[in-house]
């Protein structure tokens, strides 16, 4: 895969040295976006908007959940 794609920097910029992606690769969809607008926040652009943006995935899992469970 071409270095621009699978090297973009704030992929790695974690303290912790782990790639989100290791993480989030086992969760669903919105749970999976969620940590990683947290995990990445700032890093890219700006960390209110990344914060928002992990809200916003936060709340579609929530009524996911709701909506599920009145099956």
């Amino acid at each position: 895969m071409n270095e621009v794609v699978s090297r973009v920097a704030h992929y790695h910029q974690h303290s912790s040295g782990v790639e989100c992606i290791e993480i989030v690769r086992h969760m669903n969809f919105n749970r999976g976006n969620a940590i990683k607008y947290i995990w990445r926040a700032g890093l890219k652009g700006d960390a209110l908007t990344d914060l928002q943006k992990a809200c916003e995935y936060l709340k579609d899992e929530i009524a996911r959940i709701e909506v599920e469970r009145t099956r």
